[in-house]
């Protein structure tokens, strides 16, 4: 497994430090950063919702973040809960990140602690528009 790199561990600390500054019960229990190629970070929470199938993920409001900045070459993602625990992403979010960024890479836990990987090898054999 690729070991992280000091910009890696730095989008670890900024997703932690979003979820810590934001995290409310009931409304905000996942914190998630981006990097972009250009190197700028976006960082959002989780918005839950009464009615769950509402409900957005902090990966897809980071990325809409990045999005209506501009900004679209996402190069890493990571996302953590209110511990601070890096956490995968879910399906939804697989599928999110690898169609507005099939190149990217996704910090993952591991036996080992968080490790990188590509988006495509989260997502195998993934459906698209093509097929």
């Amino acid at each position: 497994m690729p070991e992280l790199q000091p910009a890696d561990v730095d989008l670890i600390e900024a997703a932690r430090s979003i979820i810590a500054l934001r995290y409310r019960e009931g409304y905000h229990h996942i914190g998630a950063a981006l990097r972009t190629r250009s190197g700028r970070v976006f960082s959002a929470v989780h918005l839950e919702a009464n009615v769950g199938r509402i409900a957005v993920c902090a990966e897809a409001v980071a990325l809409g973040m990045a999005a209506a900045a501009g900004d679209t070459h996402i190069d890493t993602i990571v996302a953590v809960d209110p511990k601070g625990r890096v956490v995968a992403p879910c399906g939804m979010c697989r599928e999110l990140i690898s169609d507005y960024a099939p190149a990217a890479q996704v910090i993952v836990p591991s036996p080992d602690g968080p490790t990188i990987v590509p988006v495509t090898d989260l997502l195998p054999n993934k459906y698209t528009r093509e097929d």
